[in-house]
């Protein structure tokens, strides 16, 4: 049986780490609330950008005289650019873990050669351990502006248009709720075209629209900004994913640390009941043998 001072060191250090966990709770959620502000003021832009562009690529299949734009070519799939966004810190739960095994599920299911570009120390440490083909690792700060990811964006579209690689994909973490928060795997390049029956199609086609110079101009200039739209906004749902998930997990360790703390003042007290109980079982055994 530990001694009272034992059960003391225990609670001193548990407590301790319950302030700890406390403050990192606090902290999460602070910066929690900033993340998911910036997440529902920019997911009606970043998802009306992706149907007004899905429309337009709907209308230039369609149409046979129409150019062909570079970044909406499907070409046969002999290497893929991965763009692995994860946090940069743990104790956030299993969502680190969660992106790291879809991300080695994808890599190991696709065709041909898989290169990564990793926005997070923690998927760019992943891909380095595995083996895998590293082929950049980006940071952003945890107020992220446009102008941080546009290299990343930049990057991804040079990569395609340049045929080194046949598909871009993109993997983070969707942020759903505060409990909940989803591995996304989407393509980005090539485009796909919205998917749109022949009565949709004719309908995109009698709407008075003037595209000048033309449709293929105009998704030469809008596929870039795209990507660009895209790849910030995926980097701002996985930083609310993030804070997100660490806040749940820093309060259930809060939670686990007091219930430890309970659990030991209870020993405590049990462990002197004891002490005392002994003592006095002393005491009145001496007396006994001096009246003896």
């Amino acid at each position: 049986m530990p001694s009272t001072k034992d059960f003391r060191d225990r609670i001193k250090s548990v407590s301790n780490t319950a302030k700890v966990t406390g403050a990192m709770q606090m902290i999460a959620a602070s910066k929690m609330t900033r993340a998911q502000n910036m997440v529902r003021g920019g997911r009606p832009y970043a998802d009306r950008i992706r149907d007004v562009l899905g429309d337009l690529a709907a209308l230039a299949a369609q149409d046979e005289n129409t150019e062909t734009v570079d970044l909406l070519k499907v070409r046969p799939v002999k290497k893929t650019l991965l763009l692995l966004v994860t946090p940069d810190r743990g104790l956030a739960g299993a969502l680190v873990g969660n992106l790291q095994r879809e991300a080695g599920k994808f890599i190991q299911e696709a065709e041909g050669e898989v290169s990564v570009i990793a926005v997070g120390r923690k998927g760019e440490r992943f891909i380095t351990r595995t083996g895998g083909d590293l082929l950049a690792g980006f940071s952003v700060p945890d107020r992220p502006v446009m102008d941080d990811t546009v290299t990343v964006g930049r990057m991804l579209v040079e990569e395609y248009r340049s045929e080194r690689v046949d598909r871009v994909v993109l993997i983070y973490a969707q942020f759903i709720s505060t409990a909940v928060q989803e591995v996304t795997i989407r393509q980005l390049l090539p485009v796909e075209p919205a998917q749109r029956g022949e009565d949709d199609v004719q309908k995109l086609h009698q709407l008075d629209y003037i595209y000048e110079p033309s449709i293929s101009s105009v998704l030469q200039s809008l596929v870039p900004r795209y990507i660009e739209t895209q790849v910030y906004h995926g980097i701002l749902e996985a930083f609310a994913s993030e804070h997100s998930a660490r806040m749940i997990a820093m309060q259930n360790a809060t939670d686990n640390a007091q219930e430890i703390v309970e659990g030991l003042t209870l020993d405590l007290n049990k462990a002197r009941q004891e002490s005392i109980t002994a003592e006095l079982l002393d005491i009145v055994g001496g007396v006994a043998a001096l009246e003896g």
